[in-house]
């Protein structure tokens, strides 16, 4: 009767997870095509990735993107959970405010942003031009396109990361920064001493968590830029997407989707290793 009822799970788990990581492995060792014949290639693939410079600029693209918006999305969040889970008057309307981003489809955000951007028309672009900061041609501007991309991945994460970092909050014993009220300690000492280890757990999610989407990101490039001007934005996702449905090669692709999920996964096991030693049960 179990095996009953865990069958369905199981049979769409098969279906849409490991049926195709094993069909793009398999895939990856070969010269696949949209069309035609498959011809084993071994690491026909992975040798040719590595002489691409295409490749190493997706990937310094990618790893340059996750560095900055990954760090800074987790560090606003936990800053914005800290002041919010204060009695506050309208604290709703704040988490509200602050959430809604991350509800909203990235492409419509990625739409907007790229319009508040535009040196012609952009009401964001004529602000910052007031105040000094010219932005050029916006985000068909080189040295722009990257900052204005990953402005618009921290503004829309951040709010789902707040809303992470207060569940965790929310689960510490209030009697503990009670007690350490009543003998004295700062707000800060309190912070440092008790609120930070006790909020390993939640931070353990978070930052792996943030650190996939930065990984992943493809959403606002290939509607800001479509991974440009020269190929400033491509990441590696956005390479995956050209490599397979704009060039037809599904085996490169598959490839370089490998590598990306050995280096998720890698970063993800670090992250795992580090946070289990500073792990609290309270």
């Amino acid at each position: 009767m179990a095996y009953a009822f865990i069958a369905p799970a199981v049979a769409r788990l098969g279906l849409v997870v490991f049926y195709p990581t094993i069909s793009s492995l398999i895939t990856s060792l070969t010269d696949a095509q949209i069309i035609g014949p498959r011809n084993f290639i071994g690491l026909g693939n992975y040798a040719e990735l590595f002489r691409d410079p295409r490749f190493w600029n997706a990937l310094r693209n990618t790893s340059l993107y996750a560095v900055v918006t990954a760090p800074i999305s987790v560090g606003l969040a936990l800053i914005f959970a800290l002041l919010l889970n204060r009695r506050l008057p309208a604290r709703g309307v704040f988490r509200s405010v602050i959430f809604f981003p991350f509800i909203v489809s990235l492409g419509i955000i990625s739409i907007a942003w790229a319009f508040m951007l535009d040196p012609q028309v952009g009401i964001l672009a004529a602000w910052l031009s007031e105040i000094g900061l010219p932005i050029g041609n916006g985000v068909r501007d080189p040295a722009w396109a990257m900052p204005a991309v990953m402005v618009v991945g921290i503004w829309r994460n951040t709010g789902f990361f707040m809303v992470l970092y207060l569940a965790g909050l929310q689960s510490i014993p209030r009697e503990i920064n009670e007690a350490a009220e009543i003998d004295g300690a700062s707000g800060l000492r309190r912070f440092r001493n008790i609120t930070w280890p006790l909020l390993a757990n939640t931070s353990l999610f978070v930052i792996v968590i943030a650190a996939i989407f930065s990984f992943q990101a493809f959403d606002q490039m290939y509607v800001m830029t479509s991974g440009g001007p020269f190929f400033s934005t491509e990441t590696m996702v956005m390479l995956i997407y050209s490599a397979g449905f704009k060039d037809y090669r599904l085996g490169y692709a598959s490839a370089v989707s490998w590598i990306l999920v050995i280096i998720v996964l890698a970063f993800s096991l670090i992250q795992i290793g580090y946070f289990r030693k500073k792990a609290v049960q309270y």
